[in-house]
């Protein structure tokens, strides 16, 4: 198996409780709609050993070449589309699977690789997106965006308490053309910095207005639900608030006591990383694992 050099600094989250509560079979098809460089999905499919019937997903072109050379030769299909499309595609080809992986977070590589724009440690340029063949980027809605829309995306994704303030920063220092411009900014708004990180929910909420996180989550799991073959499992990792409250709505919707219900909760509450996984990788922290069945 060929190694990336981005396999090394990329580590799955939460990998030990996902292989414990879905318990991967030889022979079982895996669906990761989030492959990034394959943490989870070689974990799994050492497992099941399913590699023809199995399919990695994932919008970003780096990630996907590094799938492609860690698994090349196995036969297993690689798409290059956001979640929600490739769902979409498989389930109009009649596709089932037994375990459905989604882990949302942004993997170690984009936070570390500067030019991407993902974190606010050192300067670059305002991109954000995770697919670089979107048109849009973090400029566009930083710079574009009116004082009123800003406020609302800091408000709404970054749950921001002084998105306000923060909007009106950014909309009389335009153009805002770097990451440590953004930070700068968010600072300002937090006089004294009585919070350590004041740019961090700046941008989680401009990350996911990029890329349109949320509605592609929550347009995703009623399809990931449809591709789902009886007794399979869908895992799903969150990383902040907004994506678990829709995470746990849904199972909550299709499970329960009641005859109509298509999932069983294997988690009554989300699993989170302990001390030791934190200590290795404090990108960990944040981390919620929620696990469900679907009935036979």
């Amino acid at each position: 198996m060929h190694q990336n050099p981005h396999t090394k600094n990329h580590t799955p989250v939460l990998l030990k409780e996902l292989l414990e509560l879905t318990n991967p079979q030889k022979g079982e098809r895996y669906l990761d709609v989030t492959a990034g460089y394959g943490g989870h999905a070689a974990a799994v499919l050492a497992k099941n050993q399913n590699y023809r019937q199995s399919v990695l997903v994932d919008r970003d072109g780096e990630a996907i070449v590094a799938l492609n050379e860690r698994f090349r030769g196995n036969g297993i299909k690689l798409m290059h589309q956001d979640f929600l499309s490739a769902s979409d595609e498989l389930l109009k080809a009649r596709r089932k699977f037994d375990l459905i992986v989604a882990d949302l977070g942004v993997s170690s590589p984009h936070l570390n690789e500067v030019s991407r724009g993902f974190s606010f440690t050192k300067a670059a340029p305002l991109d954000m997106r995770m697919d670089q063949r979107q048109p849009t980027t973090a400029w566009d809605i930083v710079n574009s965006s009116s004082e009123a829309d800003l406020a609302e995306i800091l408000r709404r994704y970054g749950e921001e308490p002084r998105y306000r303030q923060i909007a009106g920063l950014i909309v009389r220092n335009r153009p805002v053309n770097s990451t440590q411009e953004l930070s700068e900014l968010a600072r300002k708004a937090w006089p004294g910095h009585s919070r350590k990180q004041p740019a961090t929910r700046t941008f989680q909420a401009i990350r996911i207005a990029v890329n349109d996180e949320l509605s592609q989550l929550s347009e995703a799991l009623p399809i990931w639900l449809k591709l789902l073959a009886p007794g399979g499992r869908i895992a799903v990792i969150s990383f902040h608030s907004l994506e678990d409250r829709i995470v746990k709505r849904f199972f909550a919707s299709e499970s329960g006591d009641r005859l109509d219900a298509a999932l069983i909760l294997l988690t009554k509450h989300p699993v989170a990383p302990g001390p030791h996984e934190i200590a290795n990788n404090p990108r960990a922290r944040s981390a919620k694992l929620r696990v469900v069945v679907k009935q036979k």
